[in-house]
């Protein structure tokens, strides 16, 4: 027996809802930029303490950083990137 309670409605459908397109968009590219900052990071091996050693970025700031608690500047997320062999880019969009 279904749940009248429970939707058939995805993360994705609430969110047309109550979101602008542009809204969205951003919040999409925020994830994936947190995303790869931490796939970058795990590629190395680096813990979150050795990042803020090779960074000057505190392990706090890094952690809210990474679990989306807050955006960083963007002179933040190059001193995350540089020790991590990254850069940032600006392309197109799909």
């Amino acid at each position: 027996m279904k749940n009248s309670a429970v939707s058939d409605f995805t993360w994705r459908d609430v969110q047309k809802e109550l979101y602008t397109v542009e809204e969205i968009a951003e919040s999409d590219l925020r994830v994936a930029l947190i995303g790869e900052l931490i796939k970058a990071r795990n590629e190395k091996g680096i813990s979150q303490k050795r990042l803020e050693e090779l960074s000057g970025v505190k392990q706090p700031m890094i952690a809210r950083i990474e679990s989306g608690k807050t955006l960083p500047q963007v002179n933040t997320l190059i001193k995350l990137l540089v020790p991590l062999g990254k850069t940032l880019a600006i392309v197109p969009n799909k």
